[in-house]
């Protein structure tokens, strides 16, 4: 019966909100697949929710390689409820836990990895978090620091407190960000180095058919620092993916990837310059043929229920990209 609903929504909601036949394609964000739920991660999916995600994929989109449906796009062939799925980061678990469902549905998928994290390396947003999860007393002091001090006695609190302590270092100097997340750090021990993809699952993803991006190699907000570190940061990543998988890397993802807020045009341009074939933002919406494929639209998916989930997706086709809409 679930199914058959499935499939009813499927064809009837398009049909509803004048999207058949549209040619859009909605871009899929994910960042981490976890064997279990996790208190300090709950926004992540299971493998369980994973599956039956890429299930209702398989059964009722039009799953595509990114570069592919970007083609179809351009040549007024994309079939209906066309769908790509993307990663952000790096993370292991994209070839441990999220390769092999992606495989069972014959989905494809894209990987944008941030280099500088590889082979034991921890990205600052998960530093913050596992020092939140390990910190043994109920208080923690950041004061000195200027990032506030936090009741630690519940893992609401803890949630709060990585909430809180985020966002003030998200859009710092990526120097000064390094600096206070390693001062962060000392408050805590036994922080994990496995978080992160190594090499050799790098080219294990790429072996099985997932295509690699590049996502640049410390993942700074690309508007906060200067030109010339901007473009090494982009170049660098390109570069070293390259040589590790001996092909092309043709598609990137700004880092938080707000339009003007994280990137600006000039960082666009460089994308387009150093030989990238299209490049992955985060402002909510689905791209057509109009789109600057140089700042596709993405966004998360949301409903931990499968019916939600799909209709939410279907109506999502509505949200042309915003920046068509700004006339830009």
């Amino acid at each position: 019966m679930k199914q058959f609903s499935l499939r009813f929504a499927a064809q009837l909601v398009p049909l509803l909100l004048n999207t058949r036949d549209k040619q859009r394609l909605a871009i899929l964000i994910y960042h981490r697949v976890l064997p279990q739920q996790d208190a300090m991660r709950p926004d992540e999916p299971t493998i369980a929710q994973f599956d039956w995600q890429m299930r209702l994929l398989r059964n009722n989109f039009q799953p595509l390689p990114l570069l592919d449906a970007l083609e179809q796009a351009h040549a007024g062939t994309l079939p209906s409820r066309a769908v790509c799925v993307t990663f952000d980061d790096g993370y292991a678990d994209n070839e441990l836990h999220a390769l092999p469902v992606l495989k069972k549905y014959d989905i494809p998928a894209t990987v944008f990895v941030s280099t500088g994290f590889l082979n034991g390396g921890r990205m600052w947003n998960d530093s913050i978090i596992e020092v939140l999860r390990n910190f043994s007393g109920g208080r923690l002091d950041l004061s000195e620091l200027n990032l506030g001090c936090y009741s630690l006695e519940s893992n609401a609190q803890r949630l709060m407190a990585i909430d809180s302590i985020i966002p003030k270092i998200k859009h710092l100097d990526p120097v000064i960000r390094k600096t206070l997340v390693h001062e962060v750090e000392k408050r805590s021990a036994n922080l994990p180095d496995d978080l992160m993809l190594t090499d050799a699952q790098v080219q294990s993803l790429a072996r099985n058919g997932v295509a690699i991006g590049a996502h640049t190699v410390n993942h700074p907000i690309l508007s906060s620092i200067s030109t010339e570190i901007a473009r090494r940061e982009i170049h660098d990543s390109k570069s070293y993916l390259e040589q590790l998988l001996q092909e092309r890397i043709e598609l990137f993802a700004y880092p938080n990837g707000k339009p003007d807020l994280d990137y600006h045009v000039e960082h666009r341009d460089m994308v387009r310059e150093l030989g990238f074939k299209a490049a992955v933002s985060t402002h909510w919406g689905v791209s057509s043929k109009q789109s600057d494929r140089f700042q596709l639209p993405r966004f998360t998916p949301w409903d931990r229920g499968e019916l939600k989930f799909a209709i939410r997706l279907l109506g999502s086709y509505r949200q042309l990209d915003p920046l068509i809409v700004a006339g830009r």
